[in-house]
Protein backbone atom coordinates (compact mmCIF):
# COMPACT_ATOMS: atom_id res chain seq x y z
CA UNK A 1 0.00 0.00 0.00
CA UNK A 2 0.87 3.83 -0.66
CA UNK A 3 0.55 6.43 1.63
CA UNK A 4 -1.95 9.16 0.41
CA UNK A 5 -1.15 12.01 -0.91
CA UNK A 6 -1.49 15.27 -2.61
CA UNK A 7 1.15 16.57 -4.56
CA UNK A 8 1.32 19.96 -7.02
CA UNK A 9 4.16 19.72 -9.21
CA UNK A 10 5.29 22.91 -7.23
CA UNK A 11 5.63 20.64 -4.11
CA UNK A 12 7.60 18.26 -6.17
CA UNK A 13 9.93 20.80 -7.89
CA UNK A 14 9.96 22.43 -4.40
CA UNK A 15 11.20 19.28 -2.50
CA UNK A 16 13.68 17.92 -5.63
CA UNK A 17 15.74 21.65 -5.50
CA UNK A 18 15.73 21.15 -1.62
CA UNK A 19 17.05 17.16 -1.66
CA UNK A 20 14.39 16.53 0.79
CA UNK A 21 12.57 14.10 -0.42
CA UNK A 22 11.12 10.73 0.41
CA UNK A 23 10.42 7.48 -1.58
CA UNK A 24 6.96 8.54 -2.65
CA UNK A 25 7.51 12.52 -3.53
CA UNK A 26 10.96 12.24 -5.10
CA UNK A 27 10.54 13.08 -8.54
CA UNK A 28 13.27 13.14 -11.39
CA UNK A 29 13.49 13.83 -15.14
CA UNK A 30 13.56 11.21 -17.70
CA UNK A 31 14.73 13.23 -20.45
CA UNK A 32 14.32 16.80 -19.04
CA UNK A 33 12.55 19.23 -21.43
CA UNK A 34 14.82 22.24 -23.30
CA UNK A 35 12.56 24.58 -21.34
CA UNK A 36 9.87 24.03 -18.34
CA UNK A 37 9.20 26.02 -14.67
CA UNK A 38 7.07 26.29 -12.31
CA UNK A 39 4.91 28.94 -11.24
CA UNK A 40 1.32 29.50 -9.24
CA UNK A 41 -0.48 28.25 -12.88
CA UNK A 42 1.34 25.21 -12.57
CA UNK A 43 4.10 23.53 -14.15
CA UNK A 44 4.62 24.59 -17.79
CA UNK A 45 6.92 22.29 -20.16
CA UNK A 46 7.64 23.11 -23.63
CA UNK A 47 9.15 19.80 -25.58
CA UNK A 48 12.08 19.18 -27.52
CA UNK A 49 12.89 18.47 -31.01
CA UNK A 50 10.37 15.13 -32.41
CA UNK A 51 10.61 13.43 -28.67
CA UNK A 52 8.25 10.25 -28.28
CA UNK A 53 7.90 7.20 -26.62
CA UNK A 54 6.96 4.12 -28.81
CA UNK A 55 8.31 0.88 -29.28
CA UNK A 56 8.19 -1.11 -32.68
CA UNK A 57 4.63 -1.83 -33.91
CA UNK A 58 3.61 -0.62 -37.12
CA UNK A 59 6.46 2.10 -37.47
CA UNK A 60 9.23 -0.27 -36.77
CA UNK A 61 11.12 2.16 -35.01
CA UNK A 62 11.75 2.63 -30.65
CA UNK A 63 11.90 5.99 -29.08
CA UNK A 64 12.54 6.77 -25.56
CA UNK A 65 12.89 10.39 -25.73
CA UNK A 66 9.43 12.21 -24.59
CA UNK A 67 9.81 14.24 -21.35
CA UNK A 68 8.62 12.11 -18.42
CA UNK A 69 8.61 13.58 -14.43
CA UNK A 70 7.98 10.35 -12.30
CA UNK A 71 7.85 10.07 -8.45
CA UNK A 72 8.40 6.24 -7.26
CA UNK A 73 4.91 4.38 -6.03
CA UNK A 74 4.29 0.99 -4.95
CA UNK A 75 1.36 -0.79 -4.80
CA UNK A 76 -2.59 -0.28 -5.82
CA UNK A 77 -3.14 3.38 -5.99
CA UNK A 78 -5.32 6.07 -8.25
CA UNK A 79 -3.22 9.08 -10.05
CA UNK A 80 -4.87 11.81 -11.91
CA UNK A 81 -3.46 14.56 -13.92
CA UNK A 82 -5.27 17.65 -14.99
CA UNK A 83 -3.12 19.66 -17.77
CA UNK A 84 -3.85 22.04 -20.95
CA UNK A 85 -1.74 21.85 -24.32
CA UNK A 86 -1.67 23.70 -27.28
CA UNK A 87 -2.59 20.68 -29.91
CA UNK A 88 -1.50 21.58 -33.43
CA UNK A 89 0.77 19.36 -35.15
CA UNK A 90 0.45 15.25 -35.52
CA UNK A 91 0.99 13.39 -32.31
CA UNK A 92 1.03 16.20 -30.33
CA UNK A 93 0.56 14.79 -27.34
CA UNK A 94 0.78 15.45 -23.01
CA UNK A 95 -0.49 13.27 -19.78
CA UNK A 96 0.28 11.11 -17.85
CA UNK A 97 3.01 8.00 -17.30
CA UNK A 98 2.98 4.64 -15.45
CA UNK A 99 6.90 3.32 -15.87
CA UNK A 100 8.71 -0.05 -14.97
CA UNK A 101 11.80 0.53 -17.69
CA UNK A 102 12.26 1.15 -21.22
CA UNK A 103 9.95 -1.76 -22.23
CA UNK A 104 7.65 -1.58 -19.68
CA UNK A 105 5.62 1.31 -19.86
CA UNK A 106 2.01 3.30 -20.47
CA UNK A 107 0.87 6.57 -20.89
CA UNK A 108 -2.62 8.42 -21.23
CA UNK A 109 -3.61 11.53 -21.87
CA UNK A 110 -4.32 13.53 -25.28
CA UNK A 111 -2.87 13.36 -28.39
CA UNK A 112 -3.37 15.25 -31.52
CA UNK A 113 -4.56 13.18 -34.91
CA UNK A 114 -6.56 13.84 -38.00
CA UNK A 115 -7.33 17.00 -37.09
CA UNK A 116 -9.07 16.14 -34.08
CA UNK A 117 -7.80 15.84 -29.77
CA UNK A 118 -8.20 12.00 -29.03
CA UNK A 119 -8.41 10.73 -25.16
CA UNK A 120 -5.21 8.27 -25.99
CA UNK A 121 -3.43 5.44 -24.36
CA UNK A 122 -0.14 3.16 -25.36
CA UNK A 123 0.46 0.10 -23.28
CA UNK A 124 3.85 -1.60 -23.56
CA UNK A 125 5.22 -5.07 -22.84
CA UNK A 126 8.28 -5.60 -25.23
CA UNK A 127 5.87 -3.56 -27.92
CA UNK A 128 3.59 -0.55 -27.91
CA UNK A 129 -0.11 -0.48 -28.74
CA UNK A 130 -2.11 2.39 -29.32
CA UNK A 131 -6.01 2.99 -28.21
CA UNK A 132 -7.94 6.38 -28.86
CA UNK A 133 -11.69 8.03 -28.58
CA UNK A 134 -12.03 10.90 -30.88
CA UNK A 135 -13.40 13.68 -29.65
CA UNK A 136 -13.74 17.70 -30.90
CA UNK A 137 -10.84 19.72 -30.20
CA UNK A 138 -11.06 19.95 -26.53
CA UNK A 139 -10.81 23.78 -24.68
CA UNK A 140 -8.81 24.47 -21.11
CA UNK A 141 -7.57 21.98 -19.00
CA UNK A 142 -8.13 17.93 -19.40
CA UNK A 143 -8.32 15.18 -16.33
CA UNK A 144 -7.40 11.65 -16.49
CA UNK A 145 -7.14 9.14 -14.34
CA UNK A 146 -5.08 5.56 -13.73
CA UNK A 147 -5.84 3.63 -11.39
CA UNK A 148 -3.48 0.15 -10.50
CA UNK A 149 -5.08 -2.79 -8.73
CA UNK A 150 -3.07 -5.74 -8.47
CA UNK A 151 -2.11 -6.59 -12.35
CA UNK A 152 -4.69 -4.21 -13.76
CA UNK A 153 -4.96 -0.65 -14.96
CA UNK A 154 -7.79 1.33 -15.31
CA UNK A 155 -7.83 4.60 -17.09
CA UNK A 156 -10.48 7.04 -17.25
CA UNK A 157 -10.76 10.39 -19.22
CA UNK A 158 -13.16 13.45 -17.32
CA UNK A 159 -15.34 15.10 -20.03
CA UNK A 160 -17.07 18.50 -20.08
CA UNK A 161 -20.13 17.75 -17.77
CA UNK A 162 -16.96 16.31 -15.26
CA UNK A 163 -18.21 12.64 -14.99
CA UNK A 164 -15.08 10.12 -15.78
CA UNK A 165 -15.50 7.89 -18.89
CA UNK A 166 -13.42 4.16 -19.23
CA UNK A 167 -10.79 4.67 -21.68
CA UNK A 168 -9.83 0.77 -21.23
CA UNK A 169 -8.68 -1.97 -18.62
CA UNK A 170 -5.07 -3.22 -19.19
CA UNK A 171 -2.49 -5.67 -18.13
CA UNK A 172 0.23 -4.10 -16.25
CA UNK A 173 2.70 -6.09 -14.48
CA UNK A 174 2.75 -5.51 -10.89
CA UNK A 175 6.40 -6.34 -9.96
CA UNK A 176 9.27 -4.07 -9.14
CA UNK A 177 9.33 -0.30 -8.45
CA UNK A 178 7.22 1.64 -10.75
CA UNK A 179 7.59 5.48 -11.49
CA UNK A 180 4.21 7.82 -12.02
CA UNK A 181 4.17 11.03 -13.25
CA UNK A 182 3.33 13.52 -16.22
CA UNK A 183 4.65 12.98 -19.77
CA UNK A 184 4.67 15.44 -22.85
CA UNK A 185 6.06 14.51 -26.36
CA UNK A 186 5.81 16.24 -29.57
CA UNK A 187 6.82 13.31 -32.51
CA UNK A 188 6.46 16.07 -35.12
CA UNK A 189 8.55 19.00 -34.07
CA UNK A 190 9.65 20.82 -31.10
CA UNK A 191 7.90 23.75 -28.71
CA UNK A 192 4.82 22.04 -28.15
CA UNK A 193 3.57 23.23 -25.09
CA UNK A 194 1.64 21.99 -21.68
CA UNK A 195 0.91 23.31 -18.57
CA UNK A 196 0.28 20.78 -15.98
CA UNK A 197 -2.09 22.40 -13.62
CA UNK A 198 -2.54 19.33 -10.75
CA UNK A 199 -1.39 16.20 -9.75
CA UNK A 200 -2.94 13.57 -7.53
CA UNK A 201 -1.86 10.36 -6.10
CA UNK A 202 -3.61 8.17 -2.87
CA UNK A 203 -5.27 5.05 -2.47
CA UNK A 204 -7.34 3.13 -5.33
CA UNK A 205 -10.59 4.56 -5.83
CA UNK A 206 -13.75 2.72 -4.71
CA UNK A 207 -15.24 0.29 -7.53
CA UNK A 208 -12.78 1.76 -10.42
CA UNK A 209 -14.29 0.12 -13.27
CA UNK A 210 -18.01 1.77 -12.83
Amino acid sequence: MIIPVKLGYGEILDRIMASDLNDLTKATWLNPPPEWRHDDSGLSVTTGHETDFWRETYYGFQRDSGHFLGAPVQGDFTAIVTFDGAYETLYDQAGLMLRLDEQRWLKAGIEFSDGVTNFSSVVTRGRSDWAVISVPRVTGPQSVRLTRIGEAVLLHFKDAGGSWHLMRVADFPADGEATIGIMACSPQRSGFRVLFNDFTVGPPIASPLH
